[in-house]
């Protein structure tokens, strides 16, 4: 069986070749193949690429080897994804295919690393080793499988931004939307600053990152902004009761924020959000619990004091 290599021009085919010996986590094959395609077809910019990024893990990579546990072996794989999507800023074009064949690369070679740790009962109950694996799982689209790591995590760590968001992400690649949207909402409450659009994949918070990046926010500004238009423009829409204490403790939060934002002028463009999207669930806890409407009115015209525009878009 040839694999559909021999239908192929040769370069196209020892590229096809490559990508599948990447994917099997032999990168060195892989190197071979992409500058043997180059060879039959020298100025292919995919192929170009291709041997640049191969190069680069296997730069990065090199020390593995000498790296003894297999938990930190597998977790430079993974840190290794944010230096390298610096990396490709570098390119005008991004071939996908290239970069499925690396990504699947990266997530297999990470977890073989993890799941060999599984086998300890301690291990399986390790919240940091579980999110890793589920991550990778969902890197490789065994989402179901991903689910079950993660969920298991939330039981272990509770209220953990990070693990949350990547409930809901894979919520959304399974068209759970309404789970995925009311989690997102849940995980953005939480902890901007804890989520990592990196891994994220959905649609639904990608195009949500990129819509509020459009309005010029960028970094930890773009990530604590995400959740106030993400709730205005309808993306988490799924609301939920709070328990009484915790609605004593969003108040308490409210109230401490409010005196840094006073305080606080240099820090004012990151607590706005933080503060805007905490008035938006107090709002939210006293339509849900049937308080007195005037709370209502008080908390409105916090949010027309604090941004003006945010009011006008929340009441129009």
């Amino acid at each position: 069986m040839d694999n559909g290599y021999a239908s192929l021009p040769a370069s196209a085919g020892l590229l096809k070749k490559a990508y599948d010996k990447l994917k099997d986590s032999d990168a060195v094959t892989a190197l071979v193949l992409m500058e043997q395609a180059l060879d039959y077809d020298y100025e292919n910019e995919e192929i170009k690429q291709a041997l640049k990024c191969v190069h680069w893990w296997l730069e990065h990579t090199r020390r593995v080897d000498e790296i003894k546990n297999p938990f930190e072996k597998g977790s430079l794989f993974i840190s290794l994804l944010k230096q390298y999507h610096v990396f490709l800023g570098q390119f005008n074009d991004i071939y996908e295919q290239c970069q499925y064949a690396v990504r699947f690369y990266v997530y297999s070679r990470a977890l073989f690393f993890f799941e060999g740790l599984l086998g300890s009962p301690a291990n399986q109950q390790d919240p940091g080793l579980l999110l890793l694996v589920g991550r990778c799982l969902k890197g490789l689209g065994n989402y179901d499988e991903a689910l079950s790591y993660l969920e298991q995590t939330v039981r272990i760590k509770r209220e953990d931004a990070e693990t949350l968001a990547e409930v809901a992400d894979i919520n959304a690649l399974l068209a759970q939307t309404k789970t995925a949207k009311a989690l997102f909402r849940e995980a953005f409450f939480i902890d901007p600053l804890k989520i990592d659009l990196r891994f994220m994949e959905s649609a639904l918070i990608l195009k949500l990152k990129d819509d509020v990046a459009e309005l010029g926010y960028r970094n930890e500004e773009l990530l604590e902004w995400i959740p106030v238009y993400g709730y205005l423009w309808g993306v988490f829409s799924v609301k939920r009761e709070l328990k009484q204490m915790e609605a004593g403790r969003l108040k308490q939060s409210i109230f401490s924020l409010e005196a840094e934002y006073e305080s606080n002028p240099a820090r004012r463009q990151f607590l706005k959000p933080r503060l805007i999207n905490y008035y938006f669930w107090l709002i939210d806890y006293y339509e849900i619990s049937r308080e007195d409407p005037l709370l209502i009115e008080e908390t409105l015209l916090k949010i027309k004091v604090t941004d003006p525009d945010i009011y006008k878009i929340y009441t129009g």
